[in-house]
């Protein structure tokens, strides 16, 4: 059989490779091919290298396989590091973010990450960061917009006017 000649394959392998670690069952597969190979009499360093995995995570597949069947191969439940912020908490916080920074003696109309920061410490004494504030923003169910400005002394009928006459689109 002739050899197919494929252009720039290091693009096409990180494509195939994304695709395979994207999902669960992706990653569950991927795992079930290595260790089929250890089963085929390969090492796990000979399977490791084929797969582009460590020999020590072939190693522990094989383990998990020999434990716990083949439900061992699958991802299991991955919770990452508990939150700062208490749920019992959250409805209070959602209360507060739907009323005005002003009417919080806030020198601000709007809501964003520094102010809510600033807020829980001062409120909850829980010290978090903008980017995790940002975050709780988005659990909470809010979006972070801001209002597009305008000058404060425009006509807003010339710049009707202008939008409507405008030959640039």
């Amino acid at each position: 059989m002739k050899r197919i000649s494929i252009p720039d394959p290091e693009t096409f392998i990180a494509g195939v490779e994304d695709e395979i670690f994207r999902t669960r069952e992706g990653r569950y597969y991927h795992r079930l091919h290595v260790v089929l190979h250890v089963l085929r009499g390969q090492s796990c360093y000979e399977a490791a290298k084929i797969y582009g995995d460590s020999p020590r995570s072939v190693e522990y597949w094989v383990r998990r396989l020999l434990t716990n069947g083949l439900a061992g191969l699958q991802d299991r439940e991955r919770p990452g590091r508990p939150s700062q912020f208490p749920t019992s908490h959250l409805e209070k916080l959602r209360n507060d973010l739907l009323r005005l920074p002003r009417d919080l003696d806030y020198d601000q109309n709007l809501w964003d990450g520094v102010l809510l920061s600033h807020h829980l410490q001062k409120h909850y004494g829980i010290s978090l960061g903008v980017r995790q504030c940002q975050r709780l923003f988005h659990q909470l169910g809010f979006t972070l917009q801001r209002p597009r400005r305008q000058a404060h002394e425009a006509d807003p009928l010339q710049q009707e006017a202008f939008k409507k006459n405008s030959t640039s689109g």
